[in-house]
């Protein structure tokens, strides 16, 4: 929770603990102004300067938003997907379970990363626009794409976990009471079923933002990222080329993505161990 609560808070008010904006604001770029490009961690700058002349620090600290970003759409899009997936394959079994199984297991054997850098690749060169502008945010569009992407692809593994779950709770007697009584499948599913299986979607939720997160950077630091969003990723893949004589700007990008994906895969195991009834015994 500490460290989920440092990122959602370096997030939150990145603006006020970076000494620098972030680019493409021409001030990101006044270390370089003043000859301070490539300099080591220092009082100063806490994280170095890198090669181009932008703060690491200040840096780090505006694209945390864009992690939380990230994770958090990609994860509602998954979840949303494994939910619907899931529950109506579980409940329903027969032909519709195995129609929809059949489908999972075609996008769980797909090479994922390779199908999502080639939608990447073809959506960021065809999108005719940065930024969408929603209630006043600038919402960056290739990254969103890649969103997007991720959260399609990323939905088949919950929902065969979901679907069990459904499985075994729809032979409970309060689920076969509330059939007898005549309700209906919208009511058992959304009232009855789903409820008593949150514990283990908000587990596989944390982990499912963590998975987002490390993705993310991965497809960035390949190339394939928006340029227009300096995430943690796009960082890496900018300083890659000056990692022996700037190895700060790699560094700690890296430990950001560390802290992060560690952290959210730390809240899922304690998560489990908290929701799960037979250890609160």
């Amino acid at each position: 929770m500490f460290m989920v609560g440092t990122l959602i808070f370096v997030a939150l008010f990145g603006g006020f603990l970076a000494s620098y904006p972030g680019r493409p604001n021409p001030g990101a770029l006044k270390p370089l102004y003043d000859g301070e490009a490539s300099e080591p961690p220092s009082w100063k700058h806490p994280f170095g300067t890198a090669s181009v002349g932008y703060d690491v620090f200040s840096e780090v600290v505006h694209a945390a938003k864009y992690t939380l970003y990230v994770g958090f759409v990609a994860t509602l899009i998954t979840m949303g997907l494994a939910i619907l997936v899931g529950s109506v394959a579980g409940y329903f079994g027969r032909a519709t379970d195995d129609v929809l199984m059949r489908v999972a297991e075609v996008f769980l054997v797909f090479p994922t990363l390779p199908l999502i850098l080639a939608f990447t690749r073809v959506y960021l060169v065809a999108a005719g626009t940065t930024y969408w502008n929603i209630l006043g945010i600038n919402v960056p569009v290739g990254l969103t794409i890649v969103i997007a992407i991720l959260g399609a692809f990323g939905w088949a593994g919950n929902a065969r976990l979901i679907r069990g779950e459904f499985l075994r709770v729809r032979e409970l007697d309060f689920v076969k009471a509330e059939k007898a009584l005549g309700a209906d499948s919208k009511r058992i599913i959304f009232r009855h079923v789903l409820p008593n299986i949150l514990s283990p979607v908000i587990v596989v939720s944390t982990l499912t933002v963590a998975y987002a997160i490390l993705s993310e950077a991965g497809i960035s630091f390949l190339g394939f990222g928006d340029p227009n969003a300096i995430t943690w990723g796009q960082m890496m893949q900018e300083s890659f080329i000056d990692i022996r004589i700037a190895w700060w700007t790699e560094i700690f990008p890296g430990l950001a993505v560390l802290w992060s994906v560690f952290g959210f895969n730390l809240l899922g195991d304690g998560l489990a161990d908290a929701l799960n009834p037979r250890l609160r015994e």
